[in-house]
This record gives C-alpha cells, sequence and structure tokens, in this order.
C-alpha cells in the first residue's frame, strides 16, 4: 500500500485498514474531482498499483454502481453514490432547513439560482442546489466542489473568520483561476472579505463563470460559529441597483432564518 492510497484519517487510528477499501475509496475521489479524464493506465499510474489490481478494482466499483464507463474507456462516478449523498443531506440539518424554506417568501427570486455550500480546507462543497433556466450555461448540483477564493458563499463564510484563519486556509496558494475575472492573489481575497464583512453579504461578479453575479450569506450554528453559505445566482445583465436591493435583502433573511431555526443569535 502506497501512501497516496492511505486516507488522512490513518494517521490517527492504529488499526489497520483494508488496502482494497481504501484503495477503491481513493479511485473515487480521483474520478470524483476529474470526471470524464481518467483512463484505467492513468489511474494505475497515480496510485502506482498494477494494472490488473486497479482493473479488479474498477471493475467491482463499476458491478457496485459506484462508477461508470465511458465509451472513451475513462470513468465517472456511478449512480449509487447518489443514495449516499441524499443520505448524508437529509442527516444534515442546514440542508434541511434550506430545503424547508428555499420557497418560503422567495418573490423577489423568481428566476434565479438558490444554492446552499458548506466548507471543506479551501473549497466549498455544494449539499443544496435550484437551478435556474436563466443561467443554463453553469449549473450547480450537489457534491460540486469550487474554490473558497473565488465564490460568493466562500466570501460569506469567511467573512466570519478571522485574517489568521483565512491565510492559514489558503496557505498553500490560489487554485487556476476559473475565469479572467476569478482572484489572482490573497490580497483580492482580502478585500472582497473585508467588503462582506461591512455588508454584511458577499458579490462574486464573473469570478467563477463569465456572465454571472453571485451574491452570497453566511449561515450560523448554535454557538454562532459559520458553518455554510447561501447563494443567489443571476446573469450579470439582469442586475439593477433596485433589483440587486431587493435580492440581497431576500438572501440575507433566508440565511437569518436558517441560522436561526439551527440556534444561532443572530441579534448578538
Amino acid at each position: 500500500q502506497t501512501d497516496d492510497d492511505r486516507p488522512m484519517t490513518a494517521e490517527k487510528n492504529d488499526k489497520p485498514l483494508v488496502p482494497a477499501l481504501s484503495r477503491g475509496a481513493h479511485i473515487l475521489d480521483m474520478v470524483g474531482d476529474e470526471p470524464d479524464a481518467l483512463s484505467l493506465a492513468e489511474l494505475s499510474r497515480r496510485m502506482g498499483v498494477a494494472k490488473s489490481s486497479v482493473h479488479s478494482l474498477c471493475t467491482t466499483l463499476q458491478e457496485l454502481g459506484l462508477l461508470r464507463r465511458n465509451s472513451d474507456q475513462t470513468f465517472a462516478i456511478g449512480p449509487h453514490v447518489m443514495r449516499w449523498s441524499r443520505a448524508f443531506s437529509r442527516r444534515c440539518d442546514v440542508a434541511s432547513e434550506f430545503a424547508r424554506i428555499w420557497d418560503e417568501n422567495t418573490s423577489e427570486l423568481q428566476g434565479a439560482t438558490i444554492t446552499l455550500s458548506v466548507p471543506d480546507g479551501k473549497e466549498v462543497v455544494y449539499v443544496g442546489a435550484r437551478n435556474s433556466n436563466r443561467t443554463p450555461w453553469f449549473q450547480f448540483r450537489v457534491g460540486m466542489r469550487l474554490p473558497m477564493a473565488f465564490t460568493a458563499t466562500g466570501y460569506a463564510m469567511m467573512s466570519r473568520m478571522t485574517d489568521s484563519e483565512i491565510r492559514l486556509r489558503l496557505r498553500d496558494g490560489l487554485p487556476e483561476p476559473m475565469t479572467p475575472f476569478s482572484p489572482k492573489n490573497l490580497e483580492e481575497i482580502m478585500d472582497h472579505v473585508r467588503l462582506a464583512r461591512d455588508r454584511g453579504y458577499s458579490r462574486e461578479e464573473q469570478g467563477v463563470c463569465e456572465a454571472m453575479i453571485c451574491f452570497g450569506a453566511p449561515v450560523l450554528n448554535a454557538q454562532n460559529a459559520v458553518i455554510a453559505g447561501v447563494a443567489v445566482s443571476l446573469p450579470i445583465d439582469d442586475m439593477t441597483e433596485e433589483y440587486e436591493t431587493a435580492v440581497v435583502a431576500t438572501l440575507r433573511q433566508i440565511a437569518a432564518t436558517i441560522s436561526q431555526r439551527l440556534g444561532a443569535d443572530i441579534d448578538s
């Protein structure tokens, strides 16, 4: 078993891992990060494991519906994973509260995409999404990961963190820009965060997708710690100052309602 095959928790647990299970999880992680890009030979090369062994693992994962082989012999995540995703979402209080209220009092958000994401290291992971046909060129999906440094929910969540915590999360540098408008350095990120702190919401303009503007607000738990972010995404051509004011007011109300239902003291 190579170092790449061991999950991070291995260092925290003296119990031996099951090598095949560990390698299977590693395959799913790699394919999840690069869907429709990795072949059997490439997986074998990256893992440092014999191609015959990787073939056996991939065949088993296919039989279980965890992997799907494309016509070009690359792999994608299989449909069975969605059962786990739904089960996780059902157990996640913040996702449940988001699902309960995303259609309540959202008349100002007709035609907008509304998403919920949670922090994971230097990324945000989407655990809820209602996509609009107004932005068909970019669709969010449950399980999608995006750089915290480029997203409205990322800025909203970082606005509730200290500067040192933000710098620690981004200590390895920024990812490759997603668009020509993506931030290029840490100071640009900190400018977004400072504005989010001042306004009480974040504003991300074309950093994730050209022609799209996003607004984000933090979601807090009973300890008033940030645990998630809600965002509204719209075509940038739709925005007017009046419309932005209405959208932001509704977004902040949604985030506050979820936070209050989770026990946050919003007034404090």
